[in-house]
């Protein structure tokens, strides 16, 4: 494990680190000092603290740059911002980011400086130790974040559990949404680097021309814009994980240096002559073949190989329909909280919506439908009104063609008896579709008796038999 120290304070005002270092040992809290945001990246990247306090104003990287950084890169230490009169807006932004408090430039009370530190730092501990309890009673449905019940997700925690102690190369396979970047993340933090970086880059989303530059680096004056030297993410995450995400779509040059990379733990930023050491588990992703691109040539086989060296299969979504109802329940508490709505429930009919639909995008598509089902739900329950039309299908509420028609000339009673007649036969023919016409099962999904799902069946004259298949 890398050294915890309390405090990492950063300024490049001399005066002001003198005042933090004071206050730092009459307090006897461990601190480390940086005079730059690059400095500051460098300490972040190889020691954990608890709070960092930082100058918006710094050379290099600012204030806010890092503090993306950290972000980025799953490190949890509490940021406080010190600032001069003329940036207390900016530093406002910081504290809506997620930063704890900041600090007014000139320090007239002290006092109040470690009362803000004092806070930041027990703020802290206790993320730390919710962190711990969630761990602890969540039980088996949630794994560092990833949430899943079936038994091919408690297949992936175990192979997660079995392989993040080692260095070993991981391939993560599945379709777009599936939560590849969720496996990265969830083996780093259960491995021995997991207070080291975890740097994410998506290749597909950078130019063949940027890639190598932000993967090795590269040296000032080596291409035209290279006005200064930049390391790349793999010195970045020295000691760290590095997630690439769509490897598939690197291009042939970049392969070649990436293998390098693999095979000699060596980067060699463009312009420079010399290579430098890396020690980074590289963690791979993509809904590709990538057998198939080895044999079309557009993939070196020797890469996929080394890439190829433990393999986490994601199932799609839905290949793992019991797991949609807690994963619904699971984006809505985050939505709810996050829009500020009281929203807790969510209807017999939209959860069978949910679980009938076909999930081309797999979690990420479900995600985006709870936030829109929470934004418009009208109460505490979300309908299946609140869902999109494509998850409903044409005839959801509408009635069977047999009962088609004017019911203005009903009575309300016979109106509401004649469409709650339809809804159940709906409702029942889709649980028989999905159980294969097995009763037994389908009573279970919908939370009935046995004996009272038969009655309904036998009162509504439905044909269980259809159901069965041969």
């Amino acid at each position: 494990m890398f050294e915890i120290f309390n405090v990492l304070i950063v300024d490049d005002d001399p005066a002001i680190l003198r005042v933090f270092e004071r206050v730092a040992k009459e307090h006897d809290w461990t601190f480390m000092t940086a005079r730059s945001g690059t400095e500051a990246i460098e300490h972040l990247g190889t020691h954990r603290f608890e709070l960092v306090v930082m100058d918006i104003m710094l050379p290099g990287y600012s204030g806010l740059q890092v503090f993306e950084y950290m972000r980025q890169n799953s490190i949890n230490s509490e940021v406080v911002i010190i600032t001069g009169v003329g940036t207390i807006e900016t530093a406002v932004s910081a504290i809506k980011g997620g930063a704890y408090d900041y600090l007014t430039k000139p320090f007239d009370d002290i006092e109040k400086v470690v009362i803000v530190m004092e806070k930041a730092m027990e703020r802290y501990h206790l993320v730390q130790k919710l962190h711990r309890l969630e761990r602890q009673t969540t039980g088996s449905y949630s794994y560092e974040g990833i949430v899943g019940k079936s038994r091919s997700m408690q297949e992936v925690f175990t192979t997660i559990d079995s392989i993040a102690g080692t260095n070993s190369t991981v391939l993560v396979l599945g379709e777009s949404g599936t939560g590849k970047e969720l496996v990265a993340r969830a083996i780093h933090q259960r491995s021995e680097r997991s207070s080291m970086p975890f740097v994410v880059i998506n290749c597909a989303a950078i130019p063949e021309h940027l890639l190598e530059s932000e993967l090795f680096g590269h040296k000032k004056g080596s291409f035209t814009g290279a006005i200064a030297d930049k390391h790349g993410l793999f010195e970045e995450a020295n000691g760290g994980t590095v997630f690439l995400d769509e490897v598939g779509d690197i291009p042939p040059s970049v392969q070649v240096k990436l293998l390098r990379v693999l095979q000699e733990g060596e980067v060699r930023p463009i312009g420079e002559v010399d290579s430098r050491q890396v020690d980074v588990r590289l963690v791979a992703a993509t809904n590709q073949n990538l057998m198939q691109a080895v044999n079309e040539g557009r993939f070196r086989e020797d890469l996929y190989y080394r890439l190829n060296v433990i393999i986490v299969q994601l199932p799609a979504l839905r290949d793992r329909l019991d797991d949609v109802p807690i994963l619904a329940y699971h984006f809505l508490e985050k939505y709810a909280q996050k829009i500020g709505k009281n929203v807790d429930k969510i209807s017999i009919d939209a959860l069978q919506a949910l679980q009938n639909y076909s999930w081309v995008g797999n979690v990420r598509e479900l995600e985006n439908i709870i936030e829109r089902a929470v934004v418009l739900a009208n109460d505490e329950t979300i309908m299946a009104r609140d869902l999109p039309p494509k998850l409903l299908g044409e005839s959801f509420y509408l009635m069977g063609d047999d009962e088609k028609g004017d019911i203005s000339s009903l009575s309300y009673q016979e109106a509401k008896d004649r469409a709650l007649a339809s809804f159940n036969r709906m409702y029942i023919g889709n649980l028989l579709t999905q159980t294969g016409g097995n009763i037994s099962f389908a009573s279970e999904k919908a939370g009935m008796d046995r004996s009272n799902f038969k009655k309904l069946i036998k009162r509504y004259h439905i044909d269980v038999q259809k159901y069965r298949k041969a």
